[in-house]
């Protein structure tokens, strides 16, 4: 059992790929706290400070200390650009990004304050971003843009943690849930997505962080963000009308992006 002992934090993980997480983890020998609005050992809303504090203090206080954190939580309210409203992008937003922000925020708190009390820290945070972070999705301009900052905070989050013994890294699960079984009835179950979030938040996947991974049934895919792919330096400030003329040349040698889901 390759988790044997390790305290579990999930978000949002009363059903669906959350609950899968759970299970698997149980199996591997962890001892797991769920949260979830809607059922689990801690039903506080992470997207607030109080309620995100609450969870890695009821994992401490049931079981010492917190090993993994495993951010879950999300909701959907897709609508086109042109027809979002404030609320629904600030609903998603929060429930997604700040979620996470707050979650790893108290978490981080804890390792590094054991890390500096000399205790040597084993700890790991597994986010959840999404092909609609990657790579967008029409009609989910709220999710993918809260997808994508998911992302860019696991980056930061990898660079900063990293010295108090914790790594951070992010999956883009694909998986029939309340939130897709709609749209994507044919997607394999949570169950498939749970073993490579297990290894992620066990001592043997010491040295990965920083790292998106993409799941789907029995595929794995590392995913490289934002590369410098074509670069044309003039050297000095560029005229105006000169800049058409470089850009496309620029774009004629680099390999055409992945296209949004939906267009």
């Amino acid at each position: 059992m390759i988790c044997a002992g390790r305290v579990v934090a999930i978000t949002g993980a009363a059903r669906g790929i959350g609950a899968a997480h759970a299970e698997e983890f149980r199996r591997q020998g962890a001892h797991v706290v769920v949260n979830d609005v809607d059922g689990g050992d801690h039903h506080a809303d992470v997207s607030t400070w109080d309620g995100a504090k609450s969870l890695v203090d009821l994992a401490v206080s049931r079981h010492g200390r917190l090993d993994v954190l495993v951010n879950n939580a999300g909701i959907v309210r897709d609508r086109m650009l042109v027809s979002t409203s404030e609320q629904e992008w600030d609903d998603v937003v929060r429930v997604h990004l700040k979620a996470h922000f707050l979650t790893m925020r108290h978490a981080a708190e804890h390792w590094r304050s054991r890390s500096k009390a000399g205790e040597e820290v084993s700890a790991r945070v597994i986010n959840t971003s999404s092909g609609a972070g990657l790579f967008g999705s029409v009609g989910q301009a709220n999710y993918s843009a809260a997808k994508a900052g998911i992302l860019g905070l696991t980056l930061v989050a990898a660079a900063e943690l990293a010295r108090y013994g914790v790594t951070v890294n992010a999956i883009a699960p694909s998986a029939r849930t309340r939130m897709t079984e709609e749209l994507f009835p044919d997607l394999p179950g949570p169950e498939d997505v749970a073993p490579l979030v297990v290894w992620l938040g066990s001592t043997e996947s010491v040295g990965v962080t920083g790292r998106v991974f993409e799941v789907e049934a029995g595929k794995i895919t590392v995913v490289s963000g934002h590369q410098r792919v074509t670069t044309v330096d003039r050297g000095s400030r560029w005229p105006v009308d000169e800049v058409g003329a470089a850009v496309a040349a620029l774009i004629a040698k680099t390999p055409p992006e992945v296209p949004v889901y939906g267009a």
